[in-house]
């Protein structure tokens, strides 16, 4: 008897949503518009459904008045705020594309941002802690790197307020004429992924893709208008604004933003003050707040599930938050941004083991297979290969490159994720490693090949290599092996670092750096980044780090 195959299709007691994000912020504020749905926990602000329904239509009637309308790209470069998601529904109520930017992003990756994508319109935060977004946008204008960009609003003074008033000049029907002509497979996000060719790929999401998935979500969480979600993880990934606001909106329940970034701290209170329900993070976030002082006199009673995300789960972490967090329901998502993100996600009703050695099942409406790389045939069951997933949630493709889109997408429309996985008999996934050169460090991917560009511009360096190793916080951390250029003098950690300040994000800028005369090399003189990584634990003393169980 043939064994089984590594394939699963997500059965579904609920139809797909056909609605734009517009319309269905619009009904559930129609079906809830006392209940909060936006708590920003900082400056003290809250809104119900038919305060932010009514916020996001003043911003898009001022995207109107500006002369934003749909296909046009607006970005957004901030840390979490309430302007934020008022500008995420506002865009998708015209039909504009909203173009994420990483808070952490420096000058030379925000030009690349802004051009590739053809943004139009930015809105910025001003500053925040080390950043001067004001001056890093003045300095990409001024050096002539986004033509394309013809207008600024900053988030926290006068020009956002000008936003808002400039609505007065536009009529509310003009602005449901514009989102009635507007389709649910319109483009409505793009996302900017690190890309193995050096330079992030913008995935391109539709309303279909993100709001579908958001619903599945909530619904798998079982969310409704008594749920309160804590959403300490950034809004610019797709775990901010779709696992959590889209999930929260489609499903009534309330989004409650504890801090700008993430701290522990804030978000402890957060919890405890507002009462939430549902917690999310990657499992960085979730060690910090369970290592945190305030922890033990924290009251997490209220709280029953949330969603552990990002970069691969510990097995004791999620443990311990099951227990020690009150959180019993508490489940696991796998995905990329590629697929909306989340293509499998364990189930509050599942056992232990189940909820916290897997990444869970396939999601409603989709599929999933897990196929030999070589061959791109479906493996048995219990067989590791290349995971792929098909449906509703696959990316209309990569901003402006068909051709790196045709190498993720098949013809067949199956999203070859790059990573490697065992399909379980009982159709749960582990994900068992990486076939892409990729470092996943606190929920970020990096690319190590866009940091090594960036090292080649050093007047010293001959060559480098960029890996990952294992770190105990942040799942992974970046290490530069390096070769001097003859006569150069040597470079230590605090030395490359001080070059990538400012220049790249800092999450991209080795922990560990080590110079060497030579790679250790094939006998086809390919690097052998596994015979690096090895070393490198090995020298750096990380075998504990590189024996904790995940998901």
């Amino acid at each position: 008897m043939p064994l089984s195959t590594s394939y699963a299709s997500g059965v579904a007691d609920v139809p797909l949503l056909g609605d734009t994000i517009g319309a269905n912020l619009a009904a559930t504020a129609a079906r809830q518009p006392r209940n909060d749905a936006l708590v920003d926990v900082p400056s003290g602000r809250r809104w119900t459904y038919a305060e932010l329904h009514g916020w996001a239509r003043t911003v898009a009637k001022g995207l109107l008045a500006r002369g934003i309308g749909a296909g046009d790209r607006v970005g957004i470069w901030s840390p979490n705020c309430a302007e934020w998601v008022a500008l995420q529904y506002g865009t998708a109520m015209v039909g504009a594309i909203l173009v994420n930017v990483n808070p952490a992003y420096r000058t030379s990756e925000l030009a690349y941002a802004l051009r590739q994508s053809g943004v139009r319109l930015l809105v910025s935060a001003t500053t925040f802690k080390t950043s001067d977004y004001r001056s890093m946008v003045q300095q990409v204008r001024a050096a002539g790197e986004v033509p394309a960009l013809t207008d600024v609003v900053w988030i926290g003074d006068g020009s956002w307020a000008q936003l808002e008033e400039a609505a007065a000049t536009v009529d509310e029907a003009d602005l449901d004429r514009a989102a009635a002509a507007l389709s649910a497979d319109d483009p409505i996000n793009i996302q900017y992924t690190s890309g193995t060719t050096g330079f992030p790929k913008g995935a391109t999401l539709s309303h279909h893709n993100i709001l579908n998935n958001g619903y599945a979500i909530g619904r798998l969480l079982g969310y409704g208008a008594e749920d309160r979600i804590c959403v300490p993880v950034p809004f610019y990934h797709c775990f901010g604004m779709v696992i959590g606001n889209l999930a929260a909106t489609s499903t009534g329940a309330a989004v409650v933003i504890p801090a700008p970034l993430f701290d522990p701290a804030a978000t402890l209170a957060a919890v405890e003050a507002e009462r939430c329900t549902s917690l999310y993070g990657v499992p960085t976030m979730f060690i910090a707040e369970l290592a945190h002082p305030s922890f033990p006199t924290t009251d997490c009673s209220s709280l029953r599930t949330g969603v552990m995300a990002g970069s691969p789960c510990p097995v004791e972490v999620m443990k311990r938050v099951i227990d020690e967090m009150h959180m019993p329901e508490v489940a696991i998502c796998y995905g990329m941004t590629e697929t909306s993100p989340v293509s499998t996600q364990t189930r509050v009703d599942d056992d232990l083991e189940r909820r916290t050695a897997t990444v869970g099942r396939v999601m409603p409406h989709l599929e999933v297979k897990v196929v030999d790389p070589a061959t791109g045939r479906t493996v048995p069951r219990g067989t590791p290969g290349e995971l792929c997933t098909r449906g509703y949630s696959v990316m209309l493709g990569y901003w402006d490159e068909p051709d790196k889109t045709a190498e993720a997408v098949d013809a067949a429309r199956w999203m070859h994720t790059g990573d490697l996985a065992v399909m379980r008999d009982d159709e749960y996934v582990n994900i068992v490693g990486r076939i892409k050169d990729l470092v996943i460090r606190g929920g970020e991917n990096i690319y190590p090949r866009e940091v090594e560009e960036f090292l080649y511009t050093h007047p010293d360096i001959e060559d480098v290599q960029v890996i990952g190793v294992p770190d105990e916080r942040y799942g992974e951390e970046l290490m530069a092996w390096i070769c001097m250029r003859p006569g150069a003098g040597s470079l230590d950690a605090e030395a490359v670092r001080a070059f990538c300040a400012g220049r790249i994000a800092h999450h991209k800028i080795p922990r560990y750096v080590r110079v060497v005369d030579e790679f250790p090399m094939t006998v086809t003189g390919k690097v052998r980044k596994v015979e690096m990584r090895r070393i490198s634990i090995e020298l750096l003393g990380l075998e504990g780090a590189a024996g904790v169980a995940t998901a």
